[in-house]
């Protein structure tokens, strides 16, 4: 037994080196080197036993690929949520993933206390649509327990082939109950970049994930809405809201687009490698008018980079509660058998030097979103001047008389302002904000 486990440890040591030791007899030889590289000796030793006793005494035969993948996996998932190895088509998928097209219900996950927690679900997907919310811890998968199985396992039970049908069994706070929810798989199409028009001067910008190409995207978006909008624009909301993150390089991109000049980000980990900064180039694509960016609990990753720097540079005004605080940077790390690790290797700071990681962007306006009931209209008409017998008329020149247009589009305005209320308070409140800075704006330049 003692010569299988010695030459057992050396196999794992061989593995632990990527191949690069050869596997001899001289296992006196092996040890000496093992010692050289500084690896701890015993604990691999102890190592080697589990895997043998497993391979021995487990009540059914498991190959080693499978036992040292197992070990591989286990190892990882320990380090933190989002450390993961990645076989070949889970690599594939991620790197689908990021150029805006992939299978599945259209959430971005990771674990907690052994349950798949909801960083935040995406725009227009299944699960979006079903009724998931940022926050949801995901207990059961059809009629599987959750609890036991890795990040890998449960997305691997999420993804299947589109048209059919998964139940998610939801923990969700304030809830008496669990929420069982059915979702209708799907190929997951996400539009990175969504833009409108809230009123005449004022734009409209979502985020929904940060993609290889979303930096691009955006310019086009605010070109649209100059195009969209009868007068010069005089304010943007950037809605960041429930947006999970995405690639670094996009998220630089859409800050770069607000910054002339400055720090973006930097990161700082143990190896030189792991340490970056990114700098804005001059130009602001908005011509500097006034920002707010809305955020919440799902704003991750990306979208705190974003949010971070621009509140750092006093560039825009952030709104909506406190971010979910996923400041890690994660390295893809491709292996030769064509899976992968990834594996973090970083933390984000904002320009002003503050750790993103479990603290996330707390916002200049605190904003729960809330749900806007609509008054009922009073049964009797509150009086005014006009109602009152004999009351003077008001002259045909007096003013210019009354505009029909003026007064229909103040009518409109009024009805599209009450039913972005009710919608999307949160929007609303940030177009009242946005409003307010324009007026304080032109009000200083005396225009």
């Amino acid at each position: 037994m003692k010569s299988k486990t010695q030459f057992l440890l050396v196999l794992l040591v061989g593995v632990v080196l990527g191949g690069a030791m050869t596997i001899t007899e001289r296992v006196m030889a092996e040890r000496d080197s093992v010692e050289a590289t500084g690896l701890p000796l015993n604990e691999l030793r102890t190592l080697a036993e589990v895997f043998g006793r497993v391979k021995k005494d487990y009540v059914e035969e498991i190959d080693d690929k499978t036992l040292l993948e197992s070990a591989i996996r286990g190892m990882l998932a320990d380090l933190d949520p989002h450390s993961a190895y990645l076989d070949q088509e889970s690599f594939k998928e991620l790197q689908v993933g990021t150029s805006g097209e992939f299978g599945g219900l259209g959430i971005e996950v990771g674990m907690e206390d052994g349950f798949v927690k909801v960083v935040s679900p995406i725009d227009d997907t299944p699960a979006e649509r079903a009724g998931v919310k940022s926050g949801d811890l995901i207990v059961r998968l059809d009629d599987e327990p959750v609890k036991g199985k890795t990040l890998s396992e449960a997305v691997d039970i999420m993804r299947g082939k589109p048209g059919s049908d998964i139940t998610l069994t939801i923990v969700r706070e304030g809830a008496d109950q669990p929420i069982k929810i059915t979702i209708t798989r799907d190929v997951i199409k996400v539009k990175s970049v969504k833009n409108r028009v809230l009123e005449d001067g004022f734009g409209y910008l979502r985020i929904t994930q940060f993609q290889s190409k979303t930096g691009d995207y955006l310019a086009d978006a605010i070109a649209e809405l100059r195009k969209d909008s009868k007068s010069d624009l005089k304010g943007l909301v950037l809605d960041l809201r429930n947006n999970p993150g995405g690639v670094l390089n996009a998220a630089v991109a859409v800050s770069d687009a607000f910054l002339s000049q400055g720090l973006i980000v930097y990161t700082e980990g143990r190896e030189d490698s792991s340490k970056m900064s990114f700098n804005a180039t001059p130009g602001d694509i908005t011509n500097g008018i006034p920002v707010v960016v809305l955020v919440n609990q799902g704003s991750a990753s990306a979208s705190e980079i974003v949010a971070g720097a621009l509140q750092d540079h006093h560039r825009a005004l952030i709104v909506g509660s406190q971010t979910f605080g996923k400041g890690s940077v994660q390295t893809i790390l491709p292996l030769p058998n064509g899976n992968a690790v990834k594996l973090t290797t970083a933390r984000y700071y904002t320009p002003s030097g503050r750790s993103i990681q479990a603290e996330g962007i707390t916002p200049d306006i605190k904003l729960e979103s809330l749900k806007v009931a609509e008054n009922v209209a009073p049964q009797v008409k509150p009086l005014k001047e006009a109602d009152l017998s004999g009351h003077l008329l008001q002259k045909a020149n007096e003013a210019g008389g009354v505009d029909p247009e003026a007064e229909k589009k103040a009518d409109d305005e009024k009805d599209s302002a009450k039913d972005l209320a009710t919608k999307d308070y949160q929007l609303y409140e940030a177009l009242n904000l946005l409003k307010g800075i324009a007026l304080s704006s032109r009000i200083n330049s005396g225009k």
